[in-house]
């Protein structure tokens, strides 16, 4: 893989094509909330317009690290379903994340007390088996001159192995359900990002993942278009030759109700509620802040998915402050992902300018790295990093641990959040992990 001795600036980024999202279906918009009957009847009318008689339809949904009422659409999907596919399997995409137990499903898709057979006869759900070779289909190659076309150089020679969950490929209709979030390494979630990372492998996750790292997090999280990354996740999808479908939402913060949803082709549902999005997820402020405690809820429960509450308010932070992810309930750093302990928390720059030494490294990981710390510099001949902020933890994971991680511990007990809140130059974020910080400034282009 080419890389230059500093982070490369952002490619140019392309604007959603003029018509895409009209090419979507739309209810609600940024400015009020969709009734139960209202999505009832969306759903009906949107699938009963599509080819799904005697039809095998793969159903893909989130994990449970998404906020998102996924049982107000998947109980008209399940209706509007009922005796027309012939068989419907949930697919939950993982990603690289833990398996989700039964009762996790159960809260996920609102069967607590009843089961998933009995809320939802004649469906099976199943975990995206990410690990499971007999359970992957490999589409073929994205060749390395592609790649650089669509990362606008970043890598000028790397192919792309395009594998993913055989459901995907052997059903004969893919459904997308899931909402649509600013979003670290793409720019904005959802559509066919649910196909890659959410039932891939390695290959595009590595590739895709480390391709928004050299960008940076802080460059593209929240920037609305086509990035590189989407292209990648597009090109990939297009290897997928079933019929393809998706509900996109626009979801309330705390995940109860919607704004909005959409449905269509997975970009143009994407690229609809993308648009919202950017206007309901984005919270700007007048000034950055020293002291930023990001208080990251349960349904995070490591620092991999719990990480979000650092992403999405560091552009926020001032230069030399401090970014504290809070939360007492975590208590390891990334369970799945063990090679973590072995670089630990730096910046872009540390890694790029020793790549002989982290190349071999999965890239997934490397970008994690980079996610969590956010921009700064390295110098190869002192060995000295200096990072844009720090960041803490203020978690369960023991002070030794951060340590290793290269991480700022902080004793949760020792801060009183009350007393933050009222604290001058302090920004405490509830509910951290789906609102994205920018400054005004950059939204008013002054």
């Amino acid at each position: 893989m080419s890389q230059t001795s500093t982070p490369p600036q952002m490619p140019t980024i392309q604007p959603i094509p003029e018509g895409l999202a009209e090419r979507a279906a739309l209810l609600g918009g940024p400015g009020g909330i969709v009734a139960q009957e209202q999505i009832d009847e969306f759903v009906a009318q949107q699938l009963a317009g599509q080819d799904l008689d005697g039809k095998s339809v793969c159903l893909i949904i989130p994990d449970g690290t998404r906020s998102v009422p996924l049982p107000r659409v998947l109980k008209p999907i399940h209706a509007a379903l009922a005796g027309r596919a012939a068989s419907v399997t949930v697919l939950i995409a993982l990603g690289t994340h833990a398996a989700m137990s039964e009762p996790a499903l159960e809260k996920l898709m609102g069967a607590e007390g009843q089961g998933l057979a009995a809320a939802y006869p004649g469906w099976e759900v199943v975990n995206h088996a990410w690990d499971d070779p007999d359970q992957i289909a490999d589409l073929g190659e994205i060749p390395a001159e592609r790649i650089g076309e669509l990362t606008g150089g970043l890598l000028a020679d790397t192919p792309m192995r395009v594998q993913i969950n055989k459901l995907c490929v052997e059903s004969d209709v893919n459904l997308i359900v899931g909402p649509v979030f600013p979003h670290e390494v793409v720019g904005f979630s959802g559509g066919n990002k649910y196909f890659f990372p959410g039932c891939s492998v390695h290959d595009v996750i590595d590739v895709s993942h480390w391709v928004g790292a050299l960008i940076t997090a802080s460059r593209i999280i929240g920037t609305l278009g086509i990035t590189p990354v989407r292209q990648l996740i597009d090109a990939a999808s297009e290897l997928v030759d079933t019929a393809k479908y998706c509900f996109t939402m626009d979801v309330v913060s705390g995940g109860q109700q919607l704004n909005a949803i959409a449905f269509g082709d997975p970009q143009a549902a994407w690229a609809a509620i993308a648009k919202i999005s950017a206007l309901t997820h984005i919270t700007y402020v007048e000034k950055s802040y020293k002291r930023i405690v990001a208080l990251v809820p349960e349904m995070y429960d490591d620092i991999w998915t719990g990480a979000k509450g650092f992403y999405k308010s560091e552009p926020v932070c001032a230069d030399g402050g401090e970014v504290i992810i809070y939360a007492p309930h975590i208590t390891e750093v990334a369970a799945m992902h063990p090679g973590l302990r072995d670089i630990g928390y730096h910046n872009i720059e540390y890694f790029t300018k020793q790549w002989d030494r982290f190349k071999d490294h999965p890239w997934g990981e490397l970008a994690h790295s980079t996610h969590v710390t956010g921009l700064g510099t390295y110098d190869p001949e002192t060995g000295v990093e200096e990072q844009r902020v720090r960041r803490s933890f203020a978690t369960s994971i023991p002070r030794e641990v951060c340590e290793a991680y290269n991480v700022t511990y902080v004793d949760p007990e020792s801060l009183d959040i009350d007393a933050l809140r009222e604290a001058p130059d302090t920004l405490v974020i509830d509910h951290a992990g789906e609102v994205l910080f920018r400054l005004a400034a950059e939204r008013d282009g002054v």
